[in-house]
């Protein structure tokens, strides 16, 4: 793993050197609250896996990807967004990708219009 001066925000978190409010975690990953959410409902899915974005997934990844999925499914029903959510992930700068560490963004709460951005 890279030294702390090289670790993304997520990977600061995950290790416990920043607060961040964590929602759920298991070995795979960790579910955080956004820090400038987006909808009602704004949380983060993210990998411990060190991976900056899902282009650069292997077929490895596959059940880690699959579980993060199922990670933001969990979360959207224990929260009780029962008239839909959004999944998105970000995949590079114009994506609107912000910190290059894989995560699923859970967003609901409030009608999302289509298209995004």
């Amino acid at each position: 793993m890279a030294d702390s001066s090289e670790k993304t925000l997520f990977q600061k978190i995950i290790d416990r050197e920043i607060p961040g409010q964590i929602l759920y975690e298991d070995d795979l990953c960790i579910a955080i609250a956004d820090k400038y959410p987006k909808a009602p409902t704004h949380i983060l899915v993210i990998p411990k896996k060190v991976i900056s974005r899902l282009e650069k997934t292997q077929d490895t990844d596959a059940s880690l990807l699959g579980h993060l999925l199922l990670v933001a499914k969990n979360q959207a029903k224990e929260i009780g967004l029962k008239n839909g959510f959004r999944i998105v992930i970000n995949n590079g700068p114009d994506a609107g990708e912000a910190i290059p560490h894989l995560h699923v963004h859970l967003l609901g709460g409030r009608p999302l219009h289509w298209p995004p951005g």
